[in-house]
């Protein structure tokens, strides 16, 4: 074998197919632009590192189960002119999440709640942070499963160790109050340690009504508003956009 062949080998043994893919590539730029060992290392291994980067991000995704990938480039802030493209955009740094706040997204259903919810959850897979996205009545069927398992304070735990969780569409179904308790408890255990994106059609003084309890709403509200920034969006459906 030729130590072209077994440096092809060793690429491949190594998991750095990329770099076995680009490395006959990088040799005739080599020879045709008579490049520097050092510029050619350092243009395959630029590569290479990021489409390792690509590849963790991929799986970071996959991961966080969103129901479909959205990001701030598809996102029609003109169709919504009375939400603050300045406020929001400037949310993709993550300066909420280093300083713990919650985010919450109130509106009608279709002004883009979620979309915006995502788009952040997105920014933060770019940046390494272990996210999740579910659905409210989702979560609420997997914690009231492993109430009746014996098995909630372990649930709970695991939901309280993402940096970043979305609970999304909260109002849409009614909720207990058993349900509510459980609900606080998840958010008593996040509270000033990990940042939560919620997303709501309820305005936060109808979750009393909501949560079928005001005193367990009052509790949520405290720990959820005590550190955080409200979004209110007021446009039409995206849905709707071209009926």
């Amino acid at each position: 074998m030729s130590d072209y062949q077994t440096l092809l080998s060793n690429f491949e043994a190594l998991g750095l197919n990329n770099m076995r893919e680009y490395y006959p590539v990088l040799l005739d730029k080599v020879h045709t632009e008579d490049m520097s060992l050092t510029s050619a290392f350092l243009e395959i291994t630029d590569k290479e590192m990021k489409f390792q980067k690509e590849k963790k991000m991929a799986r970071a995704i996959h991961r966080a189960r969103f129901p479909k990938v959205k990001t701030f480039d598809t996102f029609d802030f003109d169709f919504q002119p009375g939400l603050n493209r300045t406020a929001v955009l400037e949310l993709k740094h993550l300066g909420f999440m280093e300083s713990k706040e919650n985010i919450v997204f109130i509106g009608s259903p279709g002004v883009g709640k979620t979309h915006l919810a995502i788009a952040l959850e997105v920014e933060a897979c770019r940046q390494e942070k272990r996210t999740l996205f579910i659905n409210c009545h989702e979560l609420l069927i997997r914690l009231r499963t492993a109430y009746e398992k014996g098995t909630v304070e372990r649930v709970l735990r695991r939901y309280a160790r993402y940096e970043l969780l979305i609970i999304d569409e909260i109002g849409y179904l009614p909720i207990q109050k058993h349900e509510a308790d459980l609900i606080f408890q998840l958010l008593n255990m996040r509270y000033e340690t990990h940042s939560t994106i919620f997303t709501t059609n309820i305005a936060l003084s109808g979750w009393g009504e909501l949560f079928k309890s005001p005193e367990t709403a009052a509790a949520i509200l405290d720990r959820m508003v005590h550190h955080v920034k409200i979004y209110k969006i007021k446009g039409k459906s995206y849905r709707m956009k071209h009926t």
